[in-house]
């Protein structure tokens, strides 16, 4: 019998074990990337996806994607990754004593003494110069409302200090990518993108409730809300609603946005993302158990496939 591998110094606890982070990076950069959730990408995904949910779908209800839309899809990918990397970053900041209280969150670099607050500060600046350099290759109403998103990036943080639904606030940043990626296609704000926006918000409430779960024990003795704490043994019933109300509201922004195009090949592929939405959601709730971390961690990384599902019918009705 063999001893398991010794896990690299520094190592998050809830890092994605053989991450390119820990492996590979740099010794000097491997705080910071941390710092950054570069360790754990499920995150960036989610920022991401109602990103390409708004371009792909404002492609499909027009002229096409073209070099234009492909270029938003990149650039909301390198600034999903940056942005979500400074929110991190001023998270772990405003959440240092708390993290240093909870058990999973003990390791992450400021509270471990891997990086300084002032260190912090400046990756943050970083981060964000360089995703603001990228807004600036939209047009202007983009550009203004992604600057309006750091005011909802700014509170976050604070938000389970005064309300039980915490995630509310995630779901509002999280998914603004899906009004400025629409707006950066389309030139301007549609209500096909304000649906898909709310699609999002609900479905954050439904997979951060699950990632919540991890830490409701040391959430209660230190005085964190949390709508896993809040929602309790009625878990599953509230979910349940969430889910259903993430499919609704999906499927709403696809009629809406296709309505002009009546019954198509592309738009009837265009709606094969709500069953397929739905139906990863009711996979996770019937396989979630609320008071096994590793079963809700598991099953919060898998949205990143609930998200990509709307995304790739979306792109495969662009190709009808």
């Amino acid at each position: 019998m063999t001893d398991s591998p010794q896990a690299p110094e520094g190592q998050v606890s809830d890092a994605v074990r053989g991450n390119w982070v820990d492996h590979r990076a740099p010794d000097w950069a491997r705080p910071y990337l941390r710092l950054s959730r570069a360790d754990r990408p499920v995150g960036t995904w989610l920022l991401l996806l109602p990103c390409w949910w708004g371009v792909l779908l404002s492609a499909a209800s027009g002229d096409g994607l073209g070099w234009r839309g492909l270029w938003i899809m990149l650039g909301c990918g390198l600034g999903a990754w940056l942005m979500r990397g400074a929110g991190c970053t001023w998270n772990d900041i405003t959440d240092r004593e708390f993290d240093a209280a909870v058990a999973r969150t003990q390791s992450r670099p400021i509270p471990s003494g891997q990086v300084s607050v002032r260190g912090a500060v400046v990756w943050m600046g970083l981060q964000a110069l360089l995703a603001f350099a990228i807004l600036l290759t939209f047009n202007l109403n983009a550009i203004l409302l992604g600057v309006a998103s750091l005011a909802l990036v700014a509170i976050y943080p604070f938000a389970k200090r005064f309300t039980w639904w915490p995630q509310v606030f995630l779901g509002l940043a999280f998914n603004w990518g899906a009004l400025l990626a629409w707006t950066a296609h389309d030139g301007r704000l549609g209500w096909p993108a304000v649906l898909l926006y709310l699609s999002g918000l609900v479905w954050t409430l439904f997979y951060d409730t699950i990632y919540a779960h991890q830490d409701k024990e040391d959430d209660a003795l230190i005085g964190v809300k949390s709508t896993a704490r809040l929602f309790g043994s009625n878990t599953h019933r509230w979910l349940t609603l969430f889910l259903w109300g993430s499919v609704a509201l999906m499927a709403l922004a696809i009629w809406v946005a296709l309505a002009g195009q009546g019954l198509t090949m592309a738009s009837a592929v265009a709606f094969l993302a709500v069953p397929g939405f739905a139906v990863h959601q009711l996979w996770q709730l019937r396989r979630l158990q609320t008071e096994d971390p590793d079963t809700c961690l598991w099953l919060f990384r898998s949205n990143r496939d609930t998200g990509l599902i709307p995304a790739a019918a979306f792109a495969l009705a662009l190709l009808l």
